[in-house]
């Protein structure tokens, strides 16, 4: 088994597929940063289907399982479907997941599921429309994210949908908000992290777990039991109440989870990182283009692996790194 400096396992890849969104969320890509004439990525400097689909394979026999596409926002890759069915093909692959702002899921949902996708985490912060049109930046209403929600559970998908909570942001919304989308799927909140260099993070803004369920909690019939991790590496920490409705809290500020992290991340240039946090990452793409073998391009990334030290959330009180990698490069 291939494991890190701290014994962690290889288990998870996540593969960025683009770095552009349609969306502008203030805590990824806020608008006062990537506006109108920010350089994206030129196309020939992406990694090709068949690029990402080589490099997932050797991921895999590295001892990865789980795959999941991520961007920037994912569904703006051309013909993501056909990538799809790439890595759904590849042998020891147990889960094929993509994380997604879910705008465009109506219409890609049913052949996303058709070429193999298993799950879609969606993004959904509010359902305020003026607080979501805030968050998001651009005005866009809750409504088409739910539009997205409805396209995947009829195509067949697994659905989870993800909440970033920020205090006197869209805090306020968190009961509303539970008891409307947990009939849809389980919600999971997350506590605003440090991700990136522009999103203005700050302690204060942080709402812990604890208080999310607490506050998920008041009025009768809302105890919550907690539910064991379903396996190592688990990052948010379930809950269900009296009905059977599952809520998960991912605290990596204020119970961080670094000791059972599995997940390495490919950029959409092919940079390798081991961490969400990581100030910089290994070049895949170099080597793949200049005709590495199999064998050598393994051996790069099992020696990444073997070298990785990474615990940011945990070493966030004692210091913070001046530079991250953008979260629009490496998805969540």
């Amino acid at each position: 088994m291939l494991v890190d400096h701290w014994g962690r396992p290889l288990r998870d890849l996540r593969i960025s597929v683009t770095d552009r969104c349609n969306l502008r969320c203030t805590y990824c890509m806020p608008a006062e940063v990537f506006g109108p004439d920010y350089a994206f990525l030129p196309r020939d400097e992406l990694l090709s289907f068949e690029e990402i689909e080589r490099l997932a394979r050797l991921f895999v026999t590295l001892g990865v399982r789980k795959l999941r596409l991520t961007g920037g926002e994912p569904t703006l890759r051309r013909d993501l479907p056909d990538l799809v069915a790439r890595l759904a093909r590849l042998d020891g692959v147990q889960d094929l997941a993509m994380t997604t702002n879910g705008l465009l899921l109506p219409r890609l949902a049913p052949a996303l599921k058709a070429a193999g996708l298993r799950r879609v985490t969606v993004s959904l912060d509010s359902l305020d429309p003026e607080v979501f049109g805030r968050m998001n930046g651009l005005g866009t209403h809750p409504q088409r994210v739910l539009g997205g929600i409805e396209a995947a559970l009829q195509a067949g998908l697994g659905v989870k949908i993800n909440t970033v909570v920020q205090r006197g942001v869209n805090d306020a919304g968190l009961r509303e908000l539970w008891l409307t989308l947990r009939k849809l799927a389980p919600v999971r909140f997350i506590e605003f992290m440090d991700v990136g260099n522009h999103n203005g993070w700050n302690l204060e803004s942080v709402v812990p777990s604890g208080e999310v369920l607490a506050r998920l909690s008041e009025g009768a019939d809302r105890d919550f039991t907690p539910v064991n991790a379903a396996y190592r590496g688990e990052v948010a920490a379930r809950h269900r109440d009296a009905q059977g409705h599952e809520v998960g809290l991912i605290s990596s500020v204020t119970a961080p989870f670094c000791g059972d992290c599995s997940r390495a991340r490919l950029s959409a240039v092919g940079r390798l990182y081991t961490c969400l946090f990581a100030a910089g990452g290994t070049d895949l793409r170099e080597p793949l283009r200049a005709g590495a073998s199999d064998e050598a391009l393994q051996s790069q990334i099992a020696a990444v692996w073997r070298g990785r030290t990474d615990r940011y959330s945990e070493e966030r009180g004692e210091q913070t790194r001046p530079l991250k990698v953008e979260m629009s490069h490496i998805g969540g």
